[in-house]
Order: C-alpha cells, then structure tokens, then sequence
C-alpha cells in the first residue's frame, strides 16, 4: 500500500505486564509457575500481551498510509531525537503519554487506548480504529490541540528536568529531605519528606493525595485561592504550578510555615540541597530518571519554556 505522505509518525510502546516477567524470570512457563504460585490468574496477563500487540500492530498498519512508521520503545524515549514535524503516536497508559509528552517540544501527541475495558484513560482519547480519521485530521490541520503546561527543574550546575504531572525533590530514600527553601520574600531551612511540584495537568494526582490528608494546607487553601479539598482540578494550560511539602517538620533548627504555595514565571522556587547523598529530583512518578541533589546543588522550579501539544 502507498503511503500518501513522508511525514514521520512514531509509536510509542512500553513492556506489557507479560514481557517484563518474561524478562525477570527468562520463560513464559516460569513467569506463569510464580504468578499461579501466588494465587492469581495468569490468563489475565495473557490476555493483556495479546490486546496490547494487536492494537500495535494494527496502529501500525493504519499509520502506514499517512506516512513512515517507526516503533519506539518506552525505554529509548528520552535519548531519542524527535524531528520538528514528527507526529507521536502513544499507545497508552496514561502514564506512557506523560513521560513521553517531557521530551517533545512542538510536536503533536496522539494518545491511543489499547483497551478501554482495562483502562479509563484520561490522556487518551482514541481508539486504534480512530487513528485513520484523527491523523487525516492532522495532516489536513483539522485538529484540536490542547497545551499542557510542564514544571522545569534547572540546576545550579546546569542540569534541567522537566515534569509534565508533577516533580519530586526530595530523599530517594524514606528518611527526611534536608533543604533551605526561597519562595518570594520568604525563605526558611525545612526538614520534610520531600516537596511536591505540581502542574495542572497533575492537580487531580498527587496534588489531590496531599490536600486530602494535609489540614493545615487545606486551611490555607481555603482563605487565599480558589482551590478547595474536593476540587483540585486545574486548567491544562495554566501558567502556573503549586508546590506542597510533605510532612513538614519544625524543630529548634527547622520551621514549616512555606508548605504550600503558588510558582508562577515571576514568582520561581529555589531549593538548596542540604542532603550529604541519596538527594533526588526526579518527575512523573518515574524514580530511574533522576538528577542527584546533594549539598550544594541549588534547584530553580519554574514554569517551563515549552508545552505539550496532545490532540483531542
């Protein structure tokens, strides 16, 4: 079949439940031994894979008209250079769309559920079959495309992360983060389990967990936004982010009264590592993909430059 386009379109995938077993226990006989071990059903993992391969393959098939297909694994994403016209296809969950949406800049995101009896989905609103009426869509500029903001994480010494759901800056272990904390006018040394970075697209997230749980914050919530415990859903695109510490602790050389705050382009955070080892920013909940932040190191947290781009 001829394709009626040389636009680069990439899939993006990730291991299914089934593969990354495979891969710790070298069989399909001895990944199926340790999970009926356990008492749980392994047809479900089968079932999974076999979902999961067919909606690649078959995305593949259709995307083959538009233009020229590449398949890339979840694990090459973040060395992988994208081209300014590629079109990014994820075949999701919702997670693979946000650690994917980090590492693009102007190219469009089409997220595609692979099974929508398994997964809700809410950053993929596709199915396999919609692809060939989404992605004619796209290349006649017919689309709608909804900006997400992301939060940016840049280093003293030059490193930069980026997090598109929220970032964590903190101990990689469970002991308590050390820093010194500068927001506005204000700045204190804080002792804590780490500090929340959340932007819009994450407010129902982790965002959500800690205003759950944190009464003092709620509290301050309450009086000076228009945020409330049980509505912390934000604006993809807003030009702002909000920053939570967990479990702060005040101590005779510690304070706790900057729990909770707004980070817009005029008003950044800045933390100073005060951790000897183990510091660690990482985003989107994905621990491997971290920058060391030790002693020394300084973390400016502000709006990023770029945004996402996800079609809808």
């Amino acid at each position: 079949m001829d394709r009626i386009s040389e636009r680069k379109i990439i899939i993006i995938k990730r291991k299914t439940r089934l593969e990354e077993l495979v891969a710790r226990y070298n069989t399909v006989s001895q990944a199926k031994f340790y999970i009926e071990h356990l008492g749980a059903d392994f047809s479900d993992y089968i079932n999974e894979n076999e979902n999961y391969k067919n909606a690649v393959n078959e995305a593949f098939e259709i995307l083959s008209y538009f233009g020229r297909v590449q398949i890339l694994d979840r694990e090459y994403v973040p060395n992988y250079i994208f081209g300014n016209e590629d079109l990014v296809v994820v075949i999701g969950q919702d997670g693979l769309v946000a650690n994917t949406l980090k590492y693009l800049t102007n190219q469009l995101l089409i997220g595609v559920n692979p099974d929508s009896k398994r997964w809700e989905g809410v950053l993929l609103p596709f199915t396999v079959s919609d692809l060939k009426f989404v992605v004619a869509d796209v290349l006649n500029k017919k689309m709608k495309v909804k900006e997400v903001t992301m939060a940016k994480a840049t280093l003293n010494d030059g490193q930069v992360i980026y997090g598109v759901n929220d970032l964590f800056i903190g101990q990689k272990t469970h002991i308590s983060a050390r820093y010194h904390l500068y927001h506005g006018n204000y700045n204190e040394e804080q002792s804590s389990s780490g500090i929340i970075i959340s932007t819009g697209l994450g407010s129902t997230g982790w965002l959500k967990s800690i205003l759950s749980g944190a009464f003092n914050i709620v509290n301050t919530i309450y009086k000076n936004s228009n945020l409330s415990r049980d509505n912390t859903k934000i604006n993809w695109d807003v030009n702002y982010l909000y920053y939570s510490i967990r479990e702060p602790f005040p101590s005779r050389n510690t304070k706790a009264n900057l729990v909770f705050g707004k980070i817009s382009k005029d008003k950044p955070l800045k933390v100073l590592s005060s951790m000897t080892e183990n510091g660690v920013i990482f985003s989107d909940g994905i621990e491997d993909d971290f920058l060391q932040f030790n002693s020394g190191i300084e973390a400016s947290i502000t709006v990023a430059e770029k945004k996402g781009h996800l079609v809808t």
